[in-house]
């Protein structure tokens, strides 16, 4: 199991990748870190571009509550705490499909405290 933290503004948590659902994104992801970048805010969605490029895999259009999730179009990983403008009644639904590649660890909604623009840092856990 791979873990990763994410700090962005002043909020860190762990999420633990899901090889199962795209094995090629998470090794893209893994061997790219630790990477930097910047928060972007889209309703409850964080989301910030990373330096992977790759293809649609096992792609999801409706997601759930701590979801990470890769976005090939942007090129950003997006984590996902509720509704976006794209969602219909309770569901949660990204702009476009996405490659499922983790959850994180504890409660998601920390991340309505990140604003645009916010630092963003993700590292591998040993």
């Amino acid at each position: 199991m791979s873990v990763i933290r994410i700090t962005c503004g002043g909020v860190s948590v762990t999420a633990e990748l899901l090889p199962e659902s795209a094995p090629e994104t998470i090794e893209s992801l893994l061997s790219s870190l630790p990477i930097s970048s910047s928060a972007k805010r889209w309703d409850d969605e964080v989301y910030f571009t990373v330096p992977i490029e790759t293809d649609s895999e096992n792609q999801c259009e409706v997601v759930e509550t701590g979801d990470l999730a890769y976005w090939p179009p942007g090129e950003a990983l997006c984590i996902f705490f509720g509704p976006t403008p794209a969602s219909r009644g309770d569901e949660i639904r990204p702009v476009s499909p996405v490659n499922l590649i983790g959850r994180v660890h504890g409660n998601p909604r920390v991340f309505k405290d990140v604003n645009d623009g916010d630092r963003v840092v993700v590292e591998r856990v040993e």
